[in-house]
């Protein structure tokens, strides 16, 4: 049987070797693919792995992907998991078995990388006006009829550029209306008069299709559950009236899209309400953080916390780290970094500590500070710490873990590796 690009990609990352660009991976693994690897089912903390080294939990993940599926199949939403957190193929694959429309990206090189591995559905939650990357669009929609490329318009301007570079493809590129999260927000059309302007610049083109309208409630100012259900129903009333101005005749379906991490509970809710429209709608959820979730500024925002019947997601993330140093009762040092760990957010979070091969809580044991290299560490009177031990340490931010490791091992929780996933940022 052959099997398609995509699938075939994606089985070569198993063969690809292993060797000094892959942080943390065992040095006596040299050589081997990364197939090989991984059935070795290696134990992260006694077959040769080295500090520090990044690890996703196989079954948080598992839990993880499993929940959103419910969660979105539940709210009668399609989903569409923002890719630039993992930039993962791997998970992107995991993500759409588990029931995702597409994934959502945002530049275009994330849309290459997607393409390479086989993915038919894109969301760029963005406005495309560089024309290389425009004719490169173009060109995957006439080679392969089954791709799906929906992005973002946000400007008279924007739309003319993209129209320039466009011109003479012969498949339009399907284009939403973004509507700004209100005034200060990031991107985005900030009125409804704007926005039809921008859907008149759309219309006056045959490059271009309107399909619908999105946003970004997670930038709505002083953002709280009723302003952010009032914007969300903004947009909604914009599909609306778009829809019944005849704005969307070209299309067979009518895109409302909106979600991130924070608010999908809000997004659920409003969608509910998307009245019949001239074509059957499609409500795109676009949350990305939940894959690996985290031990920081997610867990304190997932909607979920909000909506406890819901479920609940698992931080999936830890990075592990040793001591170096030990300078002091009250200070030691270990031996990961900025270059490591994410800290854009919150600073990592000492859970446990590993010492001969019995873990227990890192009680006394507090992150001050990162370094480039070392993790600074504050410990309280009689906290047990040495030279050598390895501590677990929770993260902050999935989007900023990620991004800091090309090959990351999914470890069992008796710390066997059974898979590795390998990142494109």
């Amino acid at each position: 049987m052959t099997l398609d690009p995509g699938t075939e990609a994606l089985a070569r990352l198993a063969e690809e070797r292993v060797d000094h660009r892959f942080k943390g991976l065992p040095p006596d693994a040299g050589g081997l693919t990364v197939g090989e690897l991984a059935a070795q089912r290696r134990n992260l903390f006694s077959d040769g792995f080295a500090t520090p080294v990044l690890a996703l939990s196989a079954e948080r993940l598992e839990h993880n992907l499993a929940l959103m599926e419910t969660y979105a199949e539940r709210h009668g939403l399609a989903f569409a998991p923002h890719g630039k957190t993992s930039m993962a193929p791997q998970l992107f694959q995991r993500q759409v078995e588990h029931g995702a429309w597409g994934i959502t990206l945002a530049v275009p090189h994330q849309v290459r990388v997607a393409r390479a591995f086989g993915t038919r559905r894109v969301f760029l939650a963005n406005e495309l006006v560089d024309a290389p990357a425009l004719r490169w669009i173009a060109a995957e929609l006439e080679r392969d009829a089954d791709f799906r490329f929906v992005c973002y318009v946000d400007s008279v301007r924007g739309v003319g550029l993209m129209d320039a570079a466009l011109k003479g493809t012969s498949r339009p590129v399907d284009v939403v209306v973004e509507l700004a999260a209100g005034e200060g927000a990031r991107t985005g059309v900030r009125t409804e008069a704007e926005c039809a302007a921008v859907a008149d610049a759309v219309a006056g083109t045959e490059t271009l299709r309107l399909v619908g309208v999105a946003g970004y409630e997670g930038e709505v100012p002083e953002a709280d559950p009723d302003r952010v259900h009032a914007y969300l129903r903004r947009l909604v009333a914009l599909a609306v009236e778009f829809d019944a101005a005849g704005r969307f005749a070209g299309s067979d379906e009518i895109v409302v899209s909106a979600g991130g991490s924070a608010w999908f509970d809000a997004v659920a809710d409003v969608f509910a309400t998307v009245p019949e429209l001239s074509r059957p709608v499609l409500k795109l959820l676009r949350s990305g953080a939940y894959v690996s979730h985290d031990d920081g500024h997610y867990r304190e925002i997932t909607p979920f916390n909000r909506v406890p019947g819901e479920g609940a997601l698992e931080p999936a993330f830890r990075l592990w780290a040793q001591v170096v140093s030990r300078p002091s009762p009250e200070q030691a040092f270990a031996n990961a970094g900025k270059r490591d760990a994410a800290y854009d957010l919150h600073l990592p979070f000492a859970q446990v500590v590993r010492r001969d091969g019995t873990e227990r809580p890192a009680t006394g044991i507090e992150v001050t500070g990162l370094s480039d290299q070392h993790t600074w560490l504050r410990t309280a009177p009689g906290a047990d710490l040495e030279v050598g031990d390895w501590v677990g340490l929770g993260l902050s931010h999935p989007c900023t873990s990620f991004d800091k490791w090309q090959l990351i091992p999914v470890a069992e929780a008796d710390g066997t590796v059974v898979d590795y996933i390998r990142t494109y940022f």
